[in-house]
């Protein structure tokens, strides 16, 4: 090992600050913060360093503090950057620097705080590593070998994609442990042993918590939810993680500084409603549909006027009736408190279709002895809000069942 690198390291979130912890066992490092009151600038601490390993939020945050050291940067200095950044971004980034006579290396890495302490990262990395900026990535974990920067920032969008896909398919897969009346801790040793072991190994102890809080936190759902907007911009679609993932945010099931893990053990049903796998919608259109479900789950009338518009009507046929309600006709139905049967009730959002500032979804909802399907017609309002103009339903199989209650639609 090379004691005598100089190493600068800019950025010092929870990774960043792991990296000098690691480095400066066998290296000079020297490191600076945005967020610090007072102390050297980051051009003052780049000046001279051999090596500036860049542990930035995004690519706004690498072209800002890379023009503020400007001055600093040439021949004999290699700029490695380890951020997360869209492919067409890290070929900017590396023009940028390479337009100013230093070497540029993009080196994202897969692996969290305890990996990076370890020196146990997988490090994504092209060709252009020169011997000085290897000698620092192998201090830090294992290197893959990759064309170039475009290349190696695509292939980290790829590992989060994959991370985001695994750890709604472990959420999915605990519901069905809690379907089965399988304890956590009996699901996640089962789980262990599939596919998803990786996740779960390194997760487990925040698995097993009610919550993730931001403290302690390693990589952030917010974070990653950034990095699944970056997949989405680079391939020109929407992965189903984005949605699933978004939705949660939006709804506060996950809070953005939550751990990752907070994703897969987040309320399993949102907002009392299923949605199913291949709805896709911007978290706005969902929300006055996820308001419609949580005021069948609570019983409260003011989940309902907060999903519908004023003027809205509910039609549709019950018992062979044809039935016709203005929004106060319907709200008085329901007496602000769920029905006896909800923890068995279920409903799952089938379907949603926007085109432009008019949408329309389907609903089915499983009430007792009875079953639903709620079609509704959604309008963006002059104000940019998202309501339900009108909803039709109809209502099948509602024999009466004693002893199972029935409720409005």
């Amino acid at each position: 090992m090379n004691t005598h690198t100089d190493v600068a390291i800019l950025g010092l979130g929870r990774i960043g600050s792991a990296m000098a912890e690691r480095l400066s066992q066998t290296h000079s490092v020297r490191t600076w913060s945005r967020s610090q009151a007072q102390g050297p600038t980051a051009a003052q601490v780049v000046a001279g360093a051999d090596v500036v390993l860049l542990c930035l939020y995004d690519a706004a945050a690498c072209r800002e503090v890379l023009e503020a050291c400007r001055p600093e940067l040439g021949p004999g200095t290699t700029v490695v950057n380890t951020a997360t950044v869209g492919p067409e971004e890290a070929a900017e980034l590396s023009a940028l620097v390479s337009g100013l006579g230093a070497d540029y290396v993009h080196a994202p890495v897969v692996g969290s705080v305890p990996a990076a302490l370890a020196g146990e990262l997988t490090v994504l990395t092209g060709p252009d590593a020169g011997p000085t900026a290897a000698e620092v990535l192998d201090r830090l974990g294992r290197r893959v070998s990759l064309a170039g920067a475009r290349e190696a920032a695509a292939a980290k969008l790829l590992a989060n994609g994959v991370l985001a896909d695994t750890l709604l398919t472990l959420r999915r897969s605990l519901r069905l442990a809690d379907s089965l009346d399988l304890s956590r801790p009996t699901a996640l040793d089962v789980l262990a042993s599939t596919a998803l072991g990786p996740v779960v190994r390194v997760k487990r102890p925040l698995l097993e918590q009610p919550g993730h809080v931001a403290a302690g936190a390693q990589f952030t759902a917010g974070a990653l939810m950034k990095d699944l907007a970056l997949l989405s911009r680079a391939t020109g679609s929407t992965p189903w993680a984005v949605r699933d993932l978004d939705v949660l945010l939006a709804t506060g099931a996950v809070g953005a500084d939550d751990d990752v893990a907070a994703v897969a053990t987040a309320d399993l049903e949102v907002a009392g409603v299923d949605i199913a796998a291949d709805v896709v919608a911007a978290p706005e259109v969902l929300r006055p549909l996820l308001a419609y479900a949580r005021g069948h789950a609570t019983g409260d009338p003011a989940h309902f006027r907060d999903a519908f518009l004023p003027t809205a009507h509910v039609e549709g046929h019950r018992d062979g009736v044809f039935t016709s309600w203005g929004l106060d006709e319907y709200v008085a139905l329901f007496a602000g408190q769920p029905a006896d049967d909800e923890p068995v009730r279920r409903r799952q959002l089938e379907s949603v279709d926007v085109h432009g500032r008019v949408g329309t979804a389907r609903m089915t909802l499983w009430h007792g002895a009875d079953t639903f399907t709620d079609a509704f017609v959604l309008v963006r309002t002059p104000e940019g809000e998202w309501r339900i103009a009108n909803k039709v339903y109809e209502r099948r199989d509602a024999q009466a069942v004693p002893g199972t209650s029935t409720s409005p639609v």
